[in-house]
């Protein structure tokens, strides 16, 4: 029975002299890692090498965020307008990031009831350059577009068709999310008479528009995207630049 204790301390004291335990403190204080005592031999670097398992710290929390999104998301829906406008308030620098404690401002004023793991967790998820800031656009966007392959309802797969090739999506750029994000309102008014005009000048059915064609559907539905729109979008949507864009493709990033 008091083998199993200490094992790592008994090991060091039975099978090392006792000098060479007192160089390595930290191999004693680590229980779970008891091959270590036959590395003692000649590798200073011990420490070192063992380090890296301990660095668990960023990937746990992120684990369960998908939870936490989804229990504000309706919300986040409901309030993203002035959430997007405080936050580019805040962001002077225009980098698509501000300060951890500024989102905390921002989650207690529009009432995200977030507990404080969650915080933790989110904050953690969205601190994209690991430099202790909020990448608001991503958080955003997570919440109101759907650009990340999931796994849809029988009734997303009817209303807009799934593409016969999956789609091979480029940068996600800041500006790209403001494009989206600036429209999303009207497609959400008038995504599914769109959808049909979409179709109907698609006479060959392979589910893309040229370009011209793609802008001139927007315009009908008084959607007009600047030059800048426009080419974030298609450096999006049309990464190999075939002058063509998949219109459910599109269309299935505003539709939850």
């Amino acid at each position: 029975m008091p083998s199993s204790t200490p094992s790592a301390t008994s090991s060091a004291t039975s099978t090392k002299p006792a000098t060479c335990a007192m160089q390595e403190p930290r191999v004693s204080s680590r229980p779970d890692h008891p091959k270590t005592s036959s590395s003692l031999l000649g590798q200073k670097s011990v420490p070192a090498s063992s380090r890296p398992q301990t660095t668990t710290t960023c990937s746990a929390p992120i684990l369960n965020c998908e939870t936490i999104e989804n229990k504000i998301r309706k919300n986040i829906q409901h309030s993203w307008r002035g959430i997007l406008k405080v936050c580019q308030e805040k962001d002077v620098s225009k980098l698509g990031e501000i300060l951890v404690s500024d989102f905390l401002d921002i989650a207690e004023k529009f009432n995200l009831d977030l507990s404080e793991g969650e915080i933790n967790q989110i904050t953690t998820k969205y601190d994209l350059k690991k430099n202790g800031r909020f990448a608001y656009y991503d958080f955003l966007q997570s919440s109101i577009l759907l650009l990340k392959p999931q796994k849809s309802s029988l009734l997303q797969r009817v209303i807009i068709q799934k593409p016969q090739k999956p789609m091979s999506p480029g940068p996600q750029t800041t500006s790209f999310f403001s494009a989206m994000l600036r429209i999303q309102p009207q497609i959400l008014c008038c995504w599914r008479p769109m959808k049909r005009t979409f179709k109907s000048y698609d006479e060959s059915h392979t589910g893309l528009l040229h370009i011209a064609d793609f802008r001139q559907v927007l315009h009908e539905y008084s959607i007009d995207l600047t030059e800048e729109e426009l080419f974030n979008i298609l450096e999006y949507y049309d990464k190999t630049l075939s002058s063509k864009i998949s219109y459910n493709d599109f269309l299935r990033a505003f539709i939850q």
